[in-house]
């Protein structure tokens, strides 16, 4: 038997860091004609500025298949815990229970 893999199977490897993973609560998307971006937040109640924790770029072609794998494994969890609902769709609090804006 030997020990390579075959030729369609990818060899991944994850530090402890990455492995560990970012907590985003906000992500906005920009595009040009050759990329999409994608900056993820971490949006804390009571700090006035938050920083962009992780970016990723990719290609439009990327992005779309992208956008169709959140899609498949949206419908899949979705069918198996039922609907997530939509932060519209609940009354959540834009101060995150933090102290009340003020004009």
């Amino acid at each position: 038997m030997s020990d390579q893999q075959p030729n369609n199977q990818l060899n991944i490897e994850i530090s402890e860091e990455v492995a560990e993973g970012t907590y985003a609560n906000l992500a906005i998307i920009t595009h040009s004609h050759a990329e999409f971006v994608i900056d993820f937040v971490n949006v804390m109640p009571g700090t006035p500025k938050s920083k962009v924790k992780s970016r990723i770029i990719l290609t439009p072609q990327h992005a779309k298949r992208f956008m169709k794998a959140i899609t498949e494994n949206i419908s899949k969890y979705e069918a198996a815990n039922g609907a997530i609902k939509d932060l519209e769709e609940t009354q959540f609090p834009m101060n995150f229970g933090g102290p009340t804006a003020q004009a």
